[in-house]
């Protein structure tokens, strides 16, 4: 599997992923601990992946996504944006109503 697949199987099989800096619960960076805090608000469980602990991931998937920062949030197969994005759309419940469609959508 080459990594472009990889990424795409990632994307796939997480219905909420965030790629980031760190995990979760260390987060490297400051937008990436930001970003984890808007999902964490939303209630749901959600993936990751730790860039700098893979960084082929960190070489291809901007490239792959055409978005060139990190974190990465996406929801249901969709690039949602990053960190900026993520807090405003928190901000106008737009993130709360997104999750929450996508968790009913499939029943998890």
């Amino acid at each position: 599997m080459n990594i472009i697949q990889k990424i795409k199987k990632q994307i796939k099989d997480n219905i909420i992923l965030i790629y980031m800096k760190g995990t979760p619960e260390a987060p490297s960076c400051g937008f990436s601990a930001q970003a984890v805090q808007a999902l964490s608000a939303c209630g749901e469980k959600f993936a990751y992946v730790d860039i700098l602990e893979n960084p082929d991931i960190r070489v291809e998937l901007p490239k792959y996504a055409n978005w060139p920062t990190f974190p990465q949030i996406w929801i249901d197969g969709e690039l949602i944006g990053g960190c900026s994005i993520v807090l405003e759309m928190l901000e106008n419940g737009e993130l709360k109503k997104i999750i929450s469609n996508t968790v009913k959508k499939y029943n998890i």
